[in-house]
This record gives structure tokens, C-alpha cells and sequence, in this order.
């Protein structure tokens, strides 16, 4: 059973349909043919708007788990041969800081829902039970419905498409570079914990996940993913600025 079949998914859903298309009909007479596109554009910047306090969540999350790494560290030196010890070591330092360490789970449970109903606008050809138009509305005469490699797959790829799926992939990618040399993990704090060299190379790979994705997805969630990545590359800018995850000895 699709679970975007369930009645009250499906009815959130396709109030978030209407929402869309309705503000690609407000958009149309000063955007023209591009107006979903412009829409779904300005439905990311919504979401993470109201999402902005699930980033702060998950910033002050990351300060205190950096904060705390050195004494989890030797903790987890100490006790390594006692699974139990440390556990309740672990948890008795979480409790003293009047801290989480499933604080930065929140975060990312809360948004899942939200994320899921939004790529289900783009992934869909029929919501409660009718045709989903967005799919069939285009940008520079490429269906948002398409996907870079369904089009390579059925034959179908135009110049056009080629040009708007690499325009789109290719911002992906210098916002995935950007991210990785401007919020990379600290490397002497990573050394000191089992497995750090590894971690922080798969680290910088994993930026480029997106825009692997982009590749598969329907161009309407290859918009969507532009934009999220670029706000959550500012995002995360300001509120390290504000919950700083650097140890305090190398701020002295």
C-alpha cells in the first residue's frame, strides 16, 4: 500500500498540491511558462523558513557534542573494555551538562515528514486521486516531470534539458565544493577520535550526494535540492558563527 494512499497523508498532500499550483497561478502573469518552476522555488524558501528552528536545534546539538568529545573520548578509553560502565559513564556526563546525546536526532525526525511530503509533490504522477500538473508544467521547455537520466534512457534528451539538468547540477556541485572547504569537520579534532582520517574523507564525499540525486530525480526536486542546499550552506554559516563548534582552547 502507497502510504501516500492513507487518507489523512493523502489529503495533506494534496492540500500542499493546491498550495503549489495556486502560487504558479499567482506567479504566472509576471513569470510566464516558468511560473511552477518559480514556484516550487519559492516553496523550498517556505519550508526552510519554517524549518529554521530545527537548524538552531541541530547547531546547538553539534556545539555540545564538540564540546563534550574530549570527555567522551577518554571515557571511551577508560571503559573500553566495559560496555556497561560506559554507558552509564556516557550517560552520567549528558546528564551533569543537563544535555541530550539524542538532541541532534529531534531535529532531523521533526523535518522528515515535512521533507517527505514535499518530494512527494515532485515524485507522484497522481495525488488523491487526480493527475498531479506539476509534473507537466515546464521550464525552458523541459517538463518538470523529467529526470536527467530517464531522458538519457528513453532517447528523449533534448538540448535544452542537457543545458537546464547541467545548469542545475552543476550550482549542486560548486555549492557541495563551497560547503566542503568552508564547514569541513576540524581534522586535529577528528585525529584524536578512532577512525578521524577515514571519517573526514567520507565526510567531503558525501557532499556530493546531492548532486548524484539530482541525476535520478524529477527536475522539480532537482530545484528543490538547488535551493535547499544552497540555503542550508548560508544557514549553517550563520548559526556556527553563533554556536561556535570549535574547542575553546583554540579561541584563547
Amino acid at each position: 500500500m502507497d502510504l501516500f494512499s492513507f487518507p489523512p497523508i493523502a489529503a495533506i498532500l494534496d492540500a500542499a498540491y493546491a498550495l503549489l499550483m495556486g502560487l504558479a497561478s499567482l506567479l504566472q502573469p509576471i513569470t510566464g511558462g516558468a511560473s511552477a518552476a518559480v514556484a516550487v522555488v519559492i516553496l523550498t524558501l517556505l519550508v526552510r523558513t519554517i524549518l529554521i528552528p530545527t537548524g538552531i536545534a541541530q547547531a546547538k546539538a553539534d556545539q555540545t557534542r564538540a564540546r563534550l568529545a574530549p570527555q567522551l573520548h577518554a571515557l571511551q578509553r577508560r571503559h573500553k573494555n566495559d560496555r556497561e560502565r560506559l554507558q552509564r559513564e556516557t550517560m552520567k556526563l549528558y546528564a551533569d551538562e543537563k544535555a541530550s546525546p539524542f538532541a541532534g536526532c529531534a531535529p532531523i525526525l521533526i523535518q522528515a515528514p515535512v521533507v517527505g511530503i514535499i518530494y512527494a509533490l515532485f515524485l507522484h504522477t497522481a495525488i488523491a486521486g487526480h493527475t498531479n500538473d506539476l509534473l507537466i508544467e515546464e521550464v525552458f521547455s523541459v517538463p518538470l516531470g523529467t529526470s536527467l537520466i530517464g531522458a538519457i534512457a528513453n532517447g528523449s534528451l533534448t538540448l535544452p534539458a542537457a543545458a537546464v539538468f547541467g545548469v542545475v547540477i552543476v550550482l549542486i556541485v560548486a555549492v557541495a565544493e563551497v560547503t566542503r572547504r568552508l564547514l569541513r569537520p576540524d581534522p586535529t579534532a577528528l585525529a584524536s577520535t578512532p577512525g578521524g582520517a577515514p571519517a573526514l574523507r567520507w565526510v567531503g564525499l558525501l557532499q556530493f550526494g546531492t548532486a548524484v540525486a539530482a541525476v535520478f530525480v524529477p527536475l522539480a526536486a532537482g530545484l528543490y535540492l538547488l535551493v535547499t542546499v544552497a540555503w542550508t550552506l548560508a544557514q549553517r554559516l550563520i548559526l556556527r558563527r553563533k554556536f561556535p563548534t570549535e574547542p575553546s582552547t583554540r579561541r584563547q
